[in-house]
């Protein structure tokens, strides 16, 4: 099979995103560059839809934006601010010990690197990149399940887990890629490579997917 223009792919992706709403994280990293919000908003985001996680981040950032105020609510207040994303309860649990962690062990300071970032409770990799990436604009490829999926469909990688598609990604990918692509494939993967039937006639990359893997398509 002939390899994919990745490159190609990624910049017409890149210009089909002007017209779509940027995933939540990434949006609020366009507002402001906060390794914190960042953090605690991805944190929220875990198998919860965009819209809901919108509301909540605005509600919980509105009461503390930083680990030492955080640390001011009751888990309560927490709750009924962050209040319906999936799993509150131990999120808001979550949240207030990432933040005693903070500050007993970085003075407060998300830190940068993904190795560190890993030893935080409720910290995956998926979360560790989009700090580094979208917080400190380091290097790191977040891998989420539309990742995973729209990497192995287009052919550019064969891989089992989106932790193995990140490390191919890290072998693979251009490093100038890197940052976006999470972005973008997000995006992509909400509105038109989805994971049951994805809308391949309105694709606009569709010639040049193979679509590996796909049975049924509109």
């Amino acid at each position: 099979m002939k390899e994919i223009d990745i490159a190609t792919v990624i910049e017409t992706l890149k210009e089909d995103l002007k017209t779509k709403k940027l995933p939540i994280v990434s949006a609020l990293a366009e507002k402001k560059s906060d390794p914190f919000q960042i953090l605690v908003s991805t944190l929220l985001s875990l198998r919860t839809k965009d819209e809901v996680t919108e509301i909540a981040t605005e509600n919980l950032f509105a009461l503390a934006g930083n680990p030492s105020e955080m640390l001011q609510l009751s888990e309560d207040q927490i709750i009924n601010a962050i209040y319906p994303v999936g799993f509150y309860r131990n999120k808001a649990k979550t949240i207030l010990h990432v933040c005693r962690e903070l500050i007993e062990r970085y003075n407060s300071r998300v830190p940068d690197s993904i190795e560190e970032l890993l030893t935080l409770k409720g910290v995956g990799r998926k979360t560790a990149n989009l700090v580094v990436t979208l917080g400190y604009g380091g290097k790191g490829i977040c891998v989420d399940t539309h990742v995973h999926r729209i990497s192995n469909r287009l052919g550019y990688v064969r891989t089992d887990t989106p932790e193995a598609t990140e490390y191919a990604l890290r072998e693979k990918l251009p490093q100038a890629y890197w940052s976006d692509y999470n972005t973008i494939m997000v995006a992509f993967g909400r509105n038109i490579c989805r994971p049951v039937s994805p809308m391949c006639s309105k694709c606009p990359v569709a010639i040049h997917c193979p679509r590996q893997g796909v049975t049924k398509s509109r």
